[in-house]
């Protein structure tokens, strides 16, 4: 992995490497979800996500999540109302999960398998609200060019609302609530972190896994990236809430720092 410098290849390795653990994840959750997905009022959305696209007006809006992995939370946006809402995610097994789940609830949310950086044109300036969550902007090798892909798919005075961990975070080695708080990385960190574990964040199984790569970005990386794609910045808020499912040590820290962060940005051009 250390002799791929380019975006294009830390990326198509990143995809092959979702596209590995999307059978390992299914094998720990999905059939939870299939039966969960069946009962009335199913949502996988936090009260935070719940309420800021509540007040975005979710309902009968166009939704599109880039990155969407099995669908759950785009299809909490059904539940909240929302009409038509389609997926794109670039690892086919997730995508696949996301269309069964579909199925089982009888809805019909949409799925396509592509790269964010590459989607159809035929879907751009079609939604109302674009949804990015937690541990999504980390794989993004380019802030500006992610932003950039993804503010095509804004239909007039569409938004890109941003949920996700916060910045700050990789700074510190993540452990369990009882673990140590240990300095690991400098936020102003610009090459890429690989890593050749895996990708198992529910179990931590063990596999043949090919290495991915990660990235830091500042949160004034984050806010100038839909700024530089012409975007007006409509809210931002910082969060001590913990959404991760790491750094457990730095929530139980008692130490105040910043966990989670959401972004609101609006298309203020008119097509």
């Amino acid at each position: 992995m250390k002799e791929l410098q380019t975006n294009n290849a830390y990326i198509s390795a990143n995809l092959i490497a979702w596209d590995e653990v999307a059978p390992i994840h299914a094998r720990h959750n999905q059939a939870e979800l299939l039966e969960r997905i069946c009962k009335p009022g199913f949502s996988a959305l936090d009260e935070t996500a719940t309420a800021h696209l509540m007040r975005l007006g979710v309902y009968r809006k166009n939704v599109a999540q880039v990155c969407c992995n099995n669908g759950v939370e785009l299809l909490s946006c059904k539940t909240l109302g929302a009409a038509r809402c389609v997926g794109f995610d670039g690892a086919q097994g997730f995508v696949d999960q996301g269309k069964e789940l579909t199925e089982a609830a009888g809805t019909d949310v949409e799925f396509v398998c592509c790269d964010a950086h590459e989607i159809p044109s035929e879907y751009h300036s079609g939604f109302d609200i674009v949804m990015i969550t937690i541990g999504v902007l980390s794989w993004m090798p380019d802030i500006d060019r992610f932003f950039a892909e993804i503010a095509k798919l804004l239909a007039p005075d569409g938004v890109i609302f941003v949920y996700e961990q916060h910045s700050i975070l990789v700074m510190f080695e993540p452990g369990q609530a009882d673990d140590p708080v240990n300095w690991e990385l400098s936020y102003f960190r610009d090459e890429a972190y690989i890593d050749e574990s895996g990708l198992d964040y529910y179990g931590g199984e063990s596999y043949d896994a090919t290495p991915n790569a990660s990235f830091s970005h500042k949160m004034s990386d984050i806010v100038m990236g839909g700024i530089n794609s012409s975007l007006t910045l409509e809210y931002f808020e910082e969060l001590p809430k913990h959404i991760s499912n790491t750094w457990w040590n730095v929530e139980h820290s008692g130490i105040g720092l910043p966990m989670s962060f959401v972004i609101v940005f609006r298309n203020s051009k008119q097509n």
